[in-house]
């Protein structure tokens, strides 16, 4: 036992554990080494940016943050409302019991939500840690960006004389959107879906917990936004325009070429029902499905999906719902186009 007189009182006592903690470089630090160094080589960097290319990939890049970040913004605040002010026993009273109906239930919620994928990813994210089943989730994340009124009203201006390109936008992407979500209901495994760790937001006042869950969406969807944004400006600026006019001619490698092109272009949900407008010397249907395939399987929504759900989640889900809307945009299109 030890005795108080071996005690050396003249010792400084331990650091508490904070203090102990090294200090690691954020996200805040990064951000700032980057605007000094911007600052410092201007000059340089203002001729790099006089090259046409990169000017290209500069404009693309901005466009397609520009579009996505007030939708984003607009996710991530709904999505913190609904992870710190809606009660779980809200979600188990407003959908069906058997997730089978709760799929379409989900699915047909997003009319309701005029928003964009980037919103949408964090939305799905916040329902499925308030106890809805991750198939209705997805369903609803799968059906927001494209049914929603915004959307269709858009797809409407962008192709006057047409109103059928609209309904069979809806039709196609409501489709897709519930059979996936039964499908991640047959073949979808928990583990594949890894949240990202939130804060504790049950010890905080309801403000400080809203802000908390902001700023943590933000961080993990906004970043993965930017690699996507720079991603579709790559690939804008690699791929030559004169590929996309031979392929026209030709049905079945039109409507793959489109459907790969919406991959790449990364556009908004709310903007792309023009860029499909502009491709005059495609079909119809080949249209359709760009306009089916963008809004749910997207460089940059795969990048978020990826930080909001989990690598081995995307790289399973994204692949999969690329071949649904593929296959059921064409069926559509021929039907009703």
């Amino acid at each position: 036992m030890t005795r108080l007189q071996d005690i050396d009182w003249t010792a400084p006592s331990p650091p508490p554990p904070e203090a102990r903690r090294e200090r690691k470089i954020g996200s805040l630090e990064v951000l700032a080494a980057l605007l000094v160094l911007l600052v410092l080589f201007r000059g340089p960097l203002a001729g790099l940016v006089d090259a046409p290319g990169l000017q290209t990939w500069t404009t693309v890049f901005v466009s397609v943050l520009v579009q996505a970040a007030p939708f984003l913004v607009f996710g991530v605040a709904l999505s913190a409302v609904i992870a710190v002010y809606v009660p779980r026993s809200f979600w188990a009273r407003a959908l069906p019991k058997h997730p089978a109906l709760a799929v379409p239930a989900a699915g047909l919620a997003g009319v309701a939500l005029p928003g964009c994928e980037c919103g949408s990813v964090p939305i799905a994210g916040s329902l499925m840690r308030r106890g809805v089943t991750p198939a209705a989730a997805l369903a609803f994340l799968l059906a927001a960006p494209a049914i929603n009124p915004i959307v269709l009203t858009a797809t409407v201006v962008a192709f006057p004389g047409r109103p059928e390109m609209a309904v069979a936008r809806g039709v196609a992407s409501l489709i897709v959107a519930v059979l996936m979500g039964w499908l991640w209901l047959r073949l979808g495994k928990q583990e594949w879906i890894r949240l990202p760790h939130r804060p504790e937001l049950d010890d905080m006042s309801r403000a400080r917990a809203f802000w908390a869950a902001c700023r943590h969406d933000v961080m993990h969807a906004g970043g993965f936004l930017v690699v996507g944004a720079a991603a579709a400006a790559t690939i804008n600026v690699v791929v030559p325009d004169a590929w996309l006019q031979s392929l026209a001619g030709n049905a079945v490698l039109s409507v793959i070429a489109l459907a790969v092109l919406a991959v790449l272009l990364s556009i908004c949900s709310e903007a792309d029902a023009f860029v499909a407008a502009s491709l005059s010397q495609f079909s119809l249907t080949s249209r359709l499905v760009f306009l089916v395939v963008g809004p749910m399987v997207d460089l940059k929504l795969i990048s978020m999906q990826a930080g909001v759900f989990g690598r081995r989640f995307a790289f399973r889900f994204a692949p999969a719902t690329f071949l649904a809307a593929l296959g059921i945009g064409t069926g559509v299109g021929v039907i009703l186009l």
